[in-house]
């Protein structure tokens, strides 16, 4: 057998034990567990850039996210997901095999009648994974997000990214017509009202072009991309059992982010208005309204796929519709992703993540 898969088998049941452990009574995947000597996020930091594009080995855990909504020539819809996660048994780095970073890797195209998946596992230490701030490039095995932009630009706001799976890939170009923009206060995002919290920024302004493998036949496709980065080590209560989590492109070229995260008795909402030129307004916690209208049966699950958003103060009422309801990410840890439009007091288009189903 070849040794890549032999240490991807080892991988996933390291993995698997681990979420496995923690998942039920730590949150999420393990997410609400205690920090355990590694760093954690304070109120009135400052993100500086580009370092912090890159890797926070003091941290827990962190992830490069993009998801992109994308047409093709005639007209059809698709989507995009590229995600690379860091994943830390123990603070700092290592060489070598003793490194204690764990690198995991999630692509996906979702269309109105089918959604692919793949994934990657790596160990730090041993160059089969990571990621470099300046120049920007972020990679698992020929998975790849690389900067192309000149030295001293943001080394985000032009990239390009590629990733295969069985039967499909895809090999983009994303520029940034807007700002990066701070989440919550500064970047100090909260998570919970017991003060979890994490640093998060976006880059929610890429227009995209390139080209989609699926099918036995390539498509090209232009559209726009959403770019998440958020790094903790305690980024859960540990009661909170997932979320519902939103990226929405106003047509209006405004641009909302809005999240649920719940717990046994109810949950904790954040949201984030972003204007056309990237200026944020963070909401208060409370001043948003998830509500579930329609249940899918995925698998071998009952999922709420269409949702109703509500930010009374910003008379903003819409209604999302997935794309496809079946677009269940069945990695090591499972969640539903995939591309949405919505329609009512504004129109657009956007991506909904939800896990602990």
């Amino acid at each position: 057998m070849n040794v890549r898969y032999i240490v991807a088998s080892l991988l996933t049941a390291t993995l698997v034990l681990v979420l496995s452990k923690a998942a039920i009574p730590q949150g999420f995947a393990g997410l609400g567990s205690t920090a355990d000597g590694f760093a954690i996020p304070h109120p009135g930091g400052r993100l500086e850039f580009p370092a912090d594009h890159g890797p926070h080995p003091d941290f827990r855990i962190e992830w490069w996210y993009v998801t992109a909504n994308l047409r093709a020539e005639d007209g059809t819809a698709l989507g995009v997901q590229w995600t690379l996660f860091r994943s830390a048994l123990a603070p700092k780095t290592k060489s070598g095999w003793s490194d204690p970073q764990i690198w995991i890797g999630h692509a996906a195209i979702t269309t109105k009648e089918k959604h692919v998946v793949a994934e990657r596992l790596a160990r730090g230490g041993v160059g089969q994974a990571g990621v470099g701030a300046e120049p920007f490039f972020a990679w698992i095995d020929d998975w790849e997000m690389k900067g192309l932009s000149n030295s001293g630009a943001d080394q985000l706001d032009k990239v390009s990214l590629h990733a295969t799976g069985k039967d499909f890939s895809y090999t983009l170009e994303l520029s940034a017509n807007g700002p990066l923009v701070l989440q919550g206060d500064q970047g100090y995002s909260v998570k919970s009202a017991a003060g979890q919290a994490s640093y998060y920024y976006s880059q929610p302004f890429y227009e995209v072009s390139g080209s989609v493998d699926i099918d036995a036949k390539t498509v090209r496709v232009r559209g726009k991309a959403w770019l998440d980065r958020e790094w903790s080590s305690q980024p859960l209560a540990k009661d909170q059992i997932g979320w519902e989590w939103f990226s929405l492109h106003l047509n209006s070229g405004e641009k909302v982010m809005a999240f649920r995260l719940s717990d046994a008795r109810s949950g904790y909402t954040s949201a984030n208005w972003i204007s056309q030129q990237g200026k944020p307004t963070p909401l208060p916690a409370g001043s948003l309204e998830i509500i579930p209208v329609r249940i899918a049966r995925v698998g071998d699950k009952d999922i709420p796929v269409a949702w109703r958003i509500r930010i009374p103060a910003r008379g903003f009422d819409v209604t999302t519709r997935p794309l496809n309801d079946q677009a269940w990410m069945a990695t090591t840890t499972p969640y539903w992703e995939g591309p949405v439009t919505f329609e009512g007091s504004a129109e657009g288009q956007g991506y909904l993540e939800m896990t602990g189903y």
